[in-house]
């Protein structure tokens, strides 16, 4: 999509500014500034124009209808914690930021489920469940940081992926607003529902492309009676992908299984890098949890070291180094974090193909994985005041993400596309598929208005 002429540009500006309350439109140099990129930190061309801080749905609605009108394109935002670039505005858009919408409207203990607005922090939903015996159940990386909003807007994934699967499985319905202004209501308040097309799943990880989420009906599910946590430190990463691999075929489905290479070990603290090559973190919940926990050690074989604890705030100690992953990794540059997944008995083979492309382009990479799901993130570390990414780096990224094809997997498992993957997009849907997509873009968005340039 062009650019928007500057006429439409000082049009729209009048219009909210007259429509709006006077709070919500932002044009000063420091609030484009910060509104301008995402925790990728990519860095677009130019910057938006404006940014208008939604409150309530009708903000929303009034915003998207001028724009609409007037074809200046919209960019919603939640905490801009995305890690693929789908929040980046660049020269003559409009941020449409959605972090202050963040009331929890309803909260079931009866059936179960949360209303909640957009810009309502993940883990603050964690809490406000857990005083009624509940919990939300998907577990990002970011949670005390991320929003409900663009948890959505990517299907993200998270820590506790292994047995309560994605955000889309938690997902109930939404309310959101079409690029014309029009509020739609998708899903349902029941757990069980197949009338009609299931769009709350199709707006489910369409990256801000298809419409605009101003409220979300989400499944929550009681706290487990007991968690056991095990943690075991392998001589390598593939010794330890293979461990996670022996979990699934031993019958045991873990609430998490996460996978720390080396390298990230050192990053997070040096002392737990002389402890091994790598880290498997595995958390078994339920009331069967410690003897899913003892099944669990039993394969761990190869495993030089092997912890488990049955204790909360001993299990969040071990967790640590699985949390401060990719903050440590910042503190060394600027991460290119990947999320491809695979078919999960070919992790190690995908971690070993991984490392030799690293050598090969000498470029560091950094792996951490959600191993029992397949999805593995190899970090890209590149020198932070570099204005763009050098060769090498994309290169590299270029071959894991023909790797994760090759191996039957996916470009994204988690972070989303944003900008950073689109190129390869085609690749991995077929040219049938591709276009089959665009014309659903076309449907939700004629004019082409919604966060353009994202996602296809």
């Amino acid at each position: 999509m062009t650019a928007p002429t500057t006429t439409a540009s000082a049009q729209l500006l009048g219009l909210l500014a007259r429509d709006l309350p006077p709070d919500r439109l932002a044009t000063d140099p420091l609030t484009l500034a910060a509104h301008t990129t995402d925790r990728s930190g990519t860095r677009p061309y130019g910057g938006p124009l404006a940014v208008v801080h939604a409150r309530r749905t009708e903000d929303v609605t009034v915003t998207l209808r001028h724009a609409h009108e007037l074809r200046v394109p919209v960019v919603p935002r939640g905490a801009g914690t995305g890690l693929s670039g789908g929040a980046t505005a660049g020269e003559g858009t409009l941020v449409l930021d959605l972090s202050g919408m963040n009331r929890i409207l309803e909260l079931s203990e009866d059936d179960q489920l949360a209303v909640v607005e957009p810009g309502v922090i993940t883990a603050e939903l964690d809490r406000a469940a857990g005083a009624h015996g509940l919990r939300y159940a998907p577990d990002p990386a970011s949670a005390a940081l991320s929003t409900i909003g663009g948890n959505i807007a990517t299907n993200a994934g998270g820590l506790r992926c292994a047995k309560y699967g994605v955000t889309r499985d938690s997902v109930l319905g939404l309310e959101a607003v079409l690029a014309d202004g029009m509020v739609v209501r998708t899903g349902r308040r029941t757990v069980k529902g197949v009338t009609g097309y299931d769009l709350t799943a199709l707006l489910t990880g369409s990256e801000g492309t298809l419409a605009v989420i101003t409220s979300a009906t989400l499944r929550l599910r009681p706290l487990p009676v007991a968690t056991a946590t095990v943690a075991a430190y392998f001589p390598s990463f593939e010794e330890a992908a293979e461990a996670s691999y022996a979990i699934g075929r031993a019958g045991v489905v873990p609430a998490l299984a996460e996978l720390v290479d080396g390298p990230v070990l050192h990053a997070v603290d040096p002392a737990l890098r002389e402890r091994g090559a790598a880290l498997l973190l595995v958390q078994c919940d339920g009331a069967g949890a410690g003897a899913e926990a003892e099944a669990v050690a039993r394969v761990l074989t190869r495993a030089t070291l092997v912890e488990t604890t049955e204790d909360p705030a001993e299990a969040e100690a071990l967790l640590a180094a699985r949390r401060g992953a990719l903050p440590a990794l910042e503190r060394l540059g600027r991460p290119l974090i990947e999320d491809i997944a695979v078919p999960r008995s070919r992790l190690a083979e995908a971690a070993r193909e991984i490392r030799e492309i690293s050598r090969r382009h000498d470029v560091p990479v950094f792996t951490i994985a959600h191993a029992a799901d397949g999805n593995l993130h190899p970090i890209i570390v590149v020198d932070p005041t570099l204005d763009g990414l050098p060769d090498a780096a994309w290169e590299a990224a270029g071959e894991i993400f023909a790797l994760a094809l090759r191996l039957g997997g996916t470009l994204t498992g988690e972070h989303g596309v944003g900008v950073l993957k689109r190129q390869w997009v085609a690749d991995e849907l077929g040219p049938a598929a591709h276009a089959l997509q665009r014309r659903i873009k076309d449907a939700f968005d004629p004019r082409g208005i919604l966060n353009p340039g994202k996602s296809l």
